[in-house]
């Protein structure tokens, strides 16, 4: 197995993860899951389907409990302080979730209403979420009448309303053309310069991640590396990241057997 650092400590990073594990049953979904994110950083979290990303970040987002080890999002414990954490906390799931019924605005209106912003602030906000994601003219059409790339955008500028400190996107691409996908991660690393937003991407396709990005390598429930993009090619003795993603999940498997 490839070394992992230690886990962080920084409790004013936009999103702490440290000795988190959770199990379905006799299944060990996440063993000892730990990982940063800075306030106006992105962190690459890569792995296979089935390796515990969703099982992660349900538990970040209090879908599920966790009940070992510990999740701070703006420094907010999400077990002590759900209320505050979740204020800070902006998502977008892999499963479309905007009522196809209603307008573009319309689903951003009810969103901001669940956060308690008033009708014209709430507007306001709108607008300018969507004119930061390149929707700012479909405000008026109807969610069913929108692209799948178009509809992954809206759902970005509704995770955006309410100025999270921290913003999670699992599996966002999922289902988009080539062109779709490369616009919403070119949006999102936008939002990282522009906002100041700590993101934790998840993703389980190499061609995602950026030289420069932090990548967290989770692999059946464990961190098998995290660092930068340079570190684990050298430590994988590779010289692509397919190669070695490849050769890190591949080895992590063998060594289970």
């Amino acid at each position: 197995m490839l070394s992992v650092p230690k886990g962080p400590t920084e409790q004013t990073d936009a999103l702490l993860v440290r000795g988190v594990s959770h199990r379905f049953g006799a299944m060990l979904a996440l063993d000892d899951v730990s990982l940063a994110v800075p306030r106006g950083g992105l962190v690459v979290l890569l792995g296979p389907n089935g390796a515990g990303k969703s099982t992660l970040f349900a538990l970040i987002t209090r879908l599920y409990d966790n009940v070992t080890g510990e999740i701070r999002i703006l420094g907010h414990d999400v077990r002590r302080q759900p209320a505050a954490a979740l204020q800070q906390l902006g998502v977008v799931f892999q499963s479309r979730s905007l009522d196809a019924d209603l307008t573009v605005l319309q689903n951003l209106a009810y969103h901001a209403a669940l956060h308690g912003i008033g009708r014209g602030p709430a507007r306001r906000k709108a607008l300018d979420a969507l004119a930061k994601v390149g929707m700012d003219d479909r405000v008026g059409a109807k969610v069913r009448t929108l692209s799948g790339g178009q509809a992954r955008r809206v759902e970005i500028a509704r995770a955006l309303l309410h100025d999270p400190a921290c913003l999670l996107l699992d599996e966002a691409t999922v289902g988009l053309d080539v062109a779709s996908r490369e616009a919403a991660l070119a949006i999102v690393r936008g939002l990282v310069k522009e906002r100041g937003v700590g993101v934790l991407w998840a993703t389980h396709l190499v061609d995602e991640v950026a030289d420069g990005d932090h990548v967290v390598l989770l692999h059946e429930g464990r961190v098998r590396f995290s660092g930068p993009v340079p570190d684990l090619l050298e430590l994988a003795h590779a010289q692509t990241l397919r190669d070695a993603y490849m050769r890190v999940t591949v080895h992590a498997s063998a060594e289970a057997l």
